[in-house]
């Protein structure tokens, strides 16, 4: 609140804010136009005067460059003048100079046909004798070159009938070499046909053995002695190709049945190379009826599952004229997988095929071992991964909802900031356009057009009037 007297009858009173800054808004405002008006006629007093100052600056100046340029041109003219003449004495002296240059060349040039006559009959001369010298150079160079040549002739037919020398020998050499590679070739060849037919031969007589052998033998003895060949005729070679080999009698007959003998390999981890279950017949193991070998396929493939072997193998002596059989190694995998059907005579190459048959997958099952390993532990980890993925989800999902609602009350918070701090800031402008219309205001003002509150206000300003206080 501000507290005004009137300058009429004395008496205070009090206004707010409002009405103080319109009182002060009429005085300023009739002083400002007033003021801006004095001011701006001044300002166009000043605009003539200076407008007048310029041009009469300017035509001085305007003066005085006409009179340098007048002046320079004068001073041009003069040397112009003084130019004419030096060129015209230049030009003199040029010719002068060109003329003694001219019959100096002249003289140098006589001079220079008489020297170079002189040169050419002197050279012509000197080029007579370098070509009778060049001539007799070449005729030199002429007579050595077919001397070269002669007896390049002479060196070319030597080594012609040189190299004629030497193929002939090569031919009589390869030629020999031939006639003795076709006996060597003969040798052999014959050579070989004895070795195969020596090996027919003893095949034929063991198997006349064998046959003479069964023929004399009796069923039991017949039976137990096929069993003691082929394991004799293992563990002859047990040491040396089989040392971790396990090669024993199925003596197990939990399940009702059993096999002749199992075969089993392992590396030297302990890991299991192959697997081979053994049956063994022959032909007087029925004397009633003459038995076949599809008659055990079905038994032999019921031990090998039981005991958990991979191969099976009927070492048989049965059907003796069936060529099938006699002919070698029998696959029977269309019946039963992984199974054949062998004579005694191949009971140990059937082990050593499968064996290194499965030697080469041995490399491929540890492989495979190694990955059924790795995709369990993946299968694990993903599990955990799976389970790890749920909780963070879990534990995400609570975060982020607690994170959404601080977001939501820091909004709040920064609107009611945000409307606090725009009351403040009208607050102050408020503030700072009432300190400056505070600070505008002055006593010559408030009584401008008030002859009667300049009177009180200059009765205030007389000197000893507060004294006595």
């Amino acid at each position: 609140m501000h507290e005004i007297i009137c300058p009429h009858c004395g008496k205070a009173f009090k206004i707010d804010e409002a009405g103080y800054a319109d009182i002060l808004k009429q005085v300023r405002d009739g002083d400002f136009e007033k003021q801006l008006h004095e001011r701006l006629e001044l300002a166009e007093r000043d605009k003539r005067n200076a407008v007048e100052l310029a041009q009469a600056k300017a035509a001085g100046e305007l003066q005085k460059a006409a009179a340098a340029k007048d002046g320079e041109i004068q001073e041009l003219k003069a040397k112009l003048e003084a130019g004419d003449v030096a060129r015209k004495l230049a030009v003199s002296e040029a010719l002068s100079a060109v003329e003694r240059e001219r019959d100096a060349l002249a003289n140098a040039l006589e001079k220079a046909k008489q020297d170079k006559q002189a040169a050419e009959e002197l050279a012509e001369a000197r080029h007579v004798g370098e070509l009778q010298r060049g001539a007799a150079a070449k005729d030199a160079e002429i007579q050595e070159l077919k001397a070269r040549l002669d007896a390049i002739e002479v060196a070319k037919k030597l080594a012609i009938a040189e190299a004629v020398s030497t193929v002939e020998k090569e031919r009589d050499q390869l030629k020999s070499g031939l006639e003795r590679t076709e006996l060597e070739k003969q040798l052999a060849e014959k050579s070989l046909k004895d070795k195969y037919e020596t090996q027919i031969k003893d095949r034929d007589d063991a198997i006349e053995r064998l046959r003479d052998m069964k023929a004399r033998l009796s069923t039991k003895m017949v039976g137990e002695t096929l069993e003691q060949h082929c394991e004799t005729e293992f563990n002859r070679i047990r040491s040396m190709a089989f040392p971790r080999a396990y090669f024993e009698k199925d003596n197990d007959a939990r399940t009702g049945s059993k096999g002749d003998y199992i075969f089993r390999d392992t590396d030297e981890a302990g890991t299991e190379i192959v697997s081979i279950m053994f049956e063994m017949k022959n032909e007087n193991d029925r004397t009633a009826t003459k038995n076949k070998n599809e008659d055990f396929l079905k038994e032999l493939d019921k031990d090998r599952t039981e005991k958990g072997c991979e191969y099976a193998v009927l070492v048989s002596l049965l059907e003796p004229d069936n060529e099938l059989y006699n002919a070698g190694i029998v696959d029977v995998f269309h019946r039963y997988p992984k199974m054949y059907v062998v004579r005694p005579q191949f009971f140990l190459p059937i082990i050593t095929l499968l064996r290194n048959a499965a030697m080469n997958s041995l490399k491929y099952k540890s492989e495979l071992a190694l990955v059924r390993a790795q995709n369990i532990d993946i299968t694990k980890f993903e599990t955990e991964l799976e389970t790890f993925k749920a909780a963070f989800g879990r534990n995400y999902d609570l975060a982020h909802g607690h994170f959404q609602k601080a977001i939501a009350e820091i909004d709040k918070s920064i609107d009611h900031l945000q409307k606090t701090k725009d009351a403040l800031m009208g607050t102050d402008r408020n503030l700072r356009l009432a300190n400056d219309k505070a600070q505008d205001v002055t006593i010559k003002k408030l009584t401008r057009g008030n002859p009667t509150m300049a009177a009180k206000f200059a009765e205030l300003k007389k000197p000893g009037l507060f004294d006595a206080e």
